[in-house]
């Protein structure tokens, strides 16, 4: 089995929404675990309930400010235009090739189709992730050294 039977796999497994597979033949053995079994979808709702529920209880003896809604508009208004680089896998992200190397991207870098933005390391192996838009680096969604999760919002790209 090669990276790319190994990689469809993972896909196949994080869309398909099981918790864990396992897959043997005489000479290889692999098993994935993902926490899309529904433990995912259960917590999920009930971080945000907790998040969410102090702002408002804080937002209300302020009397609501008049000028937090704009911002919060303004800011959903410029992240409209930006387009996001997603990770192709499950695994670890790093933003270093090696860790006596340099970041492969920061903010403000200019980036272009086929350009290494970072490495996603699975099971083993590191997976150079490369950048399917041109455009300018806005925001690093994600910490060095981090789990990803398939489809998982890493960067965000201003394609202007």
């Amino acid at each position: 089995m090669d990276i790319k039977d190994i990689q469809n796999l993972i896909k196949f497994v994080s869309k398909a929404e099981v918790s864990e597979v396992k897959y043997k033949t005489k000479d290889f053995e692999i098993t994935i675990k993902t926490p899309l079994g529904g433990c995912e979808t259960n917590y999920m709702p009930q971080q945000a309930v907790y998040h969410t529920a102090p702002q408002q209880q804080q937002m209300a003896p302020a009397a609501a400010n008049a000028p937090a809604a704009p911002a919060t508009t303004e800011t959903v208004a410029d992240d409209s235009k930006l387009v996001t680089i997603k990770s192709p896998m499950i695994g670890t992200f790093y933003r270093k090739p090696a860790p006596d190397k340099d970041i492969f991207v920061n903010v403000g870098d200019e980036v272009s189709v086929g350009k290494v933005v970072c490495v996603i390391e699975a099971m083993k192996l590191f997976n150079q992730i490369e950048s399917e838009i041109s455009g300018k680096i806005v925001k690093v969604l994600v910490d060095d050294a981090t789990p990803v999760e398939y489809d998982q919002p890493l960067f965000l790209v201003d394609p202007s």
